[in-house]
């Protein structure tokens, strides 16, 4: 039986007015649910990426530790965004610094190449492309 590939990201947020208005200029997309879980316990703004991945920004109604994110702590390191080539990481590139948002430009390594960004609560983010040819 083969592993499944990943259906959905969901990070918690400090503000998610904030960060809705951060990724929705990253994504080029509005959320696609704005809700509260029928439960209560946790309020999240879903975006629908290509290829079927959902990315979602969650709150937990005020239980927030309200601690910048940092990958040095157990638990999540960084997402990363697949591109297709190191023209489409140019492109990204470009996007970014359009949008303000500071990155350190495209890095190459034997296996692949890429650009490392943070989001408004210091979520570490990067787009990625393997090696051409």
């Amino acid at each position: 039986m083969a592993f499944p590939g990943l259906q959905h990201v969901a990070i918690t947020v400090s503000d998610l007015e904030r960060s809705a208005r951060w990724y929705s200029a990253l994504f080029g997309a509005e959320p696609v649910l704005d809700e509260d879980e029928e439960g209560g316990r946790f309020h999240h703004a879903v975006y629908a990426l290509d290829g079927g991945m959902l990315f979602g920004l969650h709150t937990h109604q005020g239980r927030e530790s309200g601690d910048r994110f940092a990958e040095e702590r157990t638990g999540l390191d960084h997402i990363s965004f697949a591109v297709g080539s190191q023209a489409d990481l140019q492109q990204w590139a470009r996007k970014l610094t359009e949008l303000g948002i500071a990155h350190d430009g495209i890095k190459k390594a034997h296996y692949g190449s890429g650009i490392s960004f943070r989001d408004p609560d210091n979520i570490a983010l990067e787009f990625f492309a393997f090696p051409e040819g």
